[in-house]
């Protein structure tokens, strides 16, 4: 029988206090709050379509902007999806999702490999969603990807609405997030001619 998949993690700096917890078989049940509204939306929208449960706390210096808080939540997020993963036994580890939202489509391809590493090709049309820098969607999963230690390659086909091409990335990633870590082998063999990952 294959240990319990949690994991919590605390990141406090001058700029950002931040505590994560995840149940990687929690079924996506999510108390999120960083003080960025469309992020607490877009995290949201990755517990509840990963169906990881995530509870994500995080308070920084958003007087400067909501770089710092973004970032260090990616940081600390994809530190705690490592951690939960142990040794990363019975794992898919590989997926992807073509994600439509209205006229976008998103498509992702994930490893879970211990190479970090980020192709984000996804364009927005204007700086800002309401207040939020559209800037940070490749911030946060440049942190994510790095930390959790992902091959993670997201590309915006096409789509005119930048709310639209944001949410289909954070879905998009979510799904392919939540098959990649759901286990595919209960005798827990490591998916990987070197045996470690």
């Amino acid at each position: 029988m294959l240990p319990a998949r949690k994991a919590e993690v605390a990141r406090r700096t001058n700029e950002t206090d931040i505590r994560v917890v995840v149940d990687l078989d929690g079924g996506g049940v999510r108390e999120i709050a960083t003080g960025v509204g469309f992020f607490d939306h877009m995290l949201d929208q990755l517990a509840r379509h990963s169906g990881i449960a995530m509870t994500i706390a995080a308070t920084g210096d958003r007087h400067i902007d909501d770089h710092h808080t973004v970032e260090d939540v990616g940081i600390a997020l994809g530190e705690a999806v490592l951690k939960a993963l142990g040794d990363k036994r019975g794992i898919t580890r590989y997926a992807d999702c073509l994600l439509p939202m209205d006229e976008t489509l998103t498509r992702v391809a994930l490893d879970i490999s211990g190479r970090p590493f980020l192709v984000f090709r996804s364009t927005f049309h204007t700086p800002k969603i309401g207040t939020f820098d559209t800037q940070l969607v490749k911030e946060f999963f440049t942190a994510f990807a790095i930390n959790a230690r992902l091959t993670l390659h997201v590309e915006t086909l096409y789509g005119e609405n930048d709310h639209h091409i944001a949410e289909s990335c954070f879905k998009g990633v979510a799904r392919a997030l939540g098959a990649a870590v759901a286990i595919k082998d209960p005798g827990g063999a490591i998916p990987s001619t070197k045996g470690a990952l």
